[in-house]
Formats: structure tokens, sequence, C-alpha cells
């Protein structure tokens, strides 16, 4: 046990969030979600909500900040501007541990799961909500003095 961690970082989850280089990515998915664990690393969080493993993931994850874009979802029903509630708390914590108000872009199904296939990992959640879905591409540390 480690203080100041999340308990839902594994180590084998931190592992690979170490791992990850600036602009590498990770997709959190929910329960229902399809991947293939020969392609990618797939850690797995069974029972565990995707808004609280984003939340933990985002406690040690710097998100990249010097595109327009650093986070997406999937879109819901084919309609961009279909707000699912999941999609309000993944914004909320976002805005929580990057201290910034950053769009989360939603994309096509297709597109998702393309990005999904070529993300440096893929953390399966127990999430049961449609559309729990989300795609996080990493930044870099900001140096405090």
């Amino acid at each position: 046990m480690l203080k100041g961690i999340d308990p839902l970082l594994s180590p084998e989850l931190l592992k690979v969030l170490s791992s990850m280089g600036h602009r590498h990515e990770i997709a959190i998915v929910d329960a229902n979600y399809a991947c293939d664990p020969g392609k990618v690393n797939v850690i797995r969080l069974d029972g565990v909500p995707a808004t609280a493993a984003l939340r933990a993931v985002l406690s040690v994850l710097p998100l990249e900040r010097n595109d327009p874009e650093g986070c997406w979802r999937m879109i819901a029903k084919s309609d961009p501007a279909n707000e699912q509630l999941i999609f309000l708390e993944f914004q909320r914590a976002i805005a929580e541990f990057e201290h910034v108000d950053m769009k989360l872009v939603p994309l096509s199904t297709a597109d998702f799961k393309d990005r999904a296939r070529a993300a440096y990992a893929v953390l399966v959640t127990g999430e049961t909500r449609p559309y729990g879905n989300i795609l996080l591409r990493k930044g870099t540390v900001k140096l405090t003095k």
C-alpha cells in the first residue's frame, strides 16, 4: 500500500500509466465494450464505475493541454449534441483534476473504437451505463517550484 495513491490504481495499472509517454492515449471503457487483449494493454477494473476509474487515473495522469483536444467521448445515439449524464460526470472530473475547462470532444462510435484499438492501453470498468467510454491523451507534468 502506498500513501496518497488511489486504491483503484493497482500495481498493473500504475505500471501502464507510468510507462505511457507524452501523447499516448488510454481508453476507459464500460463493461459492455469489446476489446482484444492481444492488441493493447488491457486492464480490468470489474465492478468499478467508469467515473471512479477516471478520477483515479486523473489523480496521477496529466492530460495533454498543448492541443485543442485532450479527451474524447463516444457519440450517443448518433447525435453529437446528445449529452448523457455520464458525459457531464466525466467533464466535472476533468475540470476538477486539470483545473481548466477542457472540452470533452465527441467521436463517432467507429472513430472511438479505432482510437481505442490504437491506444497504449484500455481500462475495462464495470460501468453499466451506455456510452460510459472516454479516451484520454497523456500530457506532460508541469514542474512547480
